[in-house]
């Protein structure tokens, strides 16, 4: 297994996006796959690392990165160090982002005999499934795109009406990290993006128009996401494949730190249940 950590690559918006990659050396070019984490995430969180030694002994080109305004830095790339940063973030950063590392992905020469740029794929966690799937609907070169516990609205999560005028007038607001008890801010920026780019960022439309496999998993114990916005996902695609994983919660049952040496029993699950799909869309091809 070769794993290379913490690979910098210049970002559109003057910050950096930290990258890992995994893979086992065989000079037999692989599936690609890029994992998106979500709001209040990054590349590090809990069991992630051990999701990626497992796409990769199952014979994927892994990759995971932090979204460049996630509120890490390159020095310290787990939490929240860099809170301007992250009050700062908006939707539109985070797809130019992801076009970014597909990009690097594509160009790079040293990953060309291990990585099969004809193949790849995008897994989003959270608010990151709506990434990916406006990112897939825009980019050719995704070839099958994964909704993990999954957001199907980002207008409801964008502002509530009671709160937009403050908002505006305070200029930020600030929601509390229940794990690190940080005061995180949300300029007001986030909501102007929002409104500019608003058919863009329709994740309904997006989904609608995807041609390509589709896989949908949700735990219906996540009280984040509720399994109702999965269910709308699969209700727009009918092609999707929706996969309801019993009692799992939001993070599949992972948390931050994940000291163990094995993946909790729903984000095992899930991951057989991703690479299942993927080689069943390889046999069919």
């Amino acid at each position: 297994m070769i794993s290379t950590k913490n690979i910098i690559i210049d970002g559109k918006h003057t910050k950096p996006i930290l990258l890992d990659s995994f893979h086992i050396e065989n000079k037999n070019p692989k599936p690609i796959i890029i994992f998106c984490h979500g709001y209040k995430g990054f590349k590090d969180w809990g069991a992630w690392g051990l999701m990626a030694k497992a796409f990769a002994e199952a014979g994927f080109y892994f990759i995971k990165f932090n979204f460049s305004y996630n509120g890490g830095t390159v020095e310290q790339p787990i939490d929240f160090p860099d809170l301007e940063a992250f009050g700062n973030n908006n939707y539109t950063k985070e797809l130019d982002d992801l076009e970014t590392v597909i990009d690097w992905v594509c160009s790079n020469p040293d990953l060309k005999s291990e990585a099969d740029t004809n193949d790849i794929i995008l897994i989003g966690h959270s608010r990151a499934g709506g990434i990916v799937t406006i990112k897939t609907e825009e980019d050719h070169r995704i070839k099958k795109v994964i909704s993990l516990a999954g957001v199907c609205d980002f207008a409801k999560r964008t502002s509530t009406v009671g709160d937009l005028e403050q908002w505006k007038k305070d200029g930020v607001k600030y929601i509390l990290n229940g794990r690190t008890k940080q005061k995180m801010p949300h300029y007001y920026q986030f909501y102007e993006d929002f409104i500019e780019n608003e058919e863009r960022l329709t994740i309904k439309r997006a989904v609608s128009n995807l041609k390509i496999p589709y896989l949908i998993i949700h735990g219906d114990d996540d009280t984040s996401v509720l399994i109702e916005e999965a269910y709308n996902l699969h209700k727009w695609n009918k092609n999707s494949k929706l996969e309801i994983i019993e009692s799992a919660n939001h993070v599949f049952g992972a948390s931050h730190p994940w000291e163990k040496e094995a993946l909790s029993v729903h984000l095992e699950e899930s991951v057989k249940l991703v690479i299942d799909f993927l080689k069943k869309q390889k046999s069919n091809t």
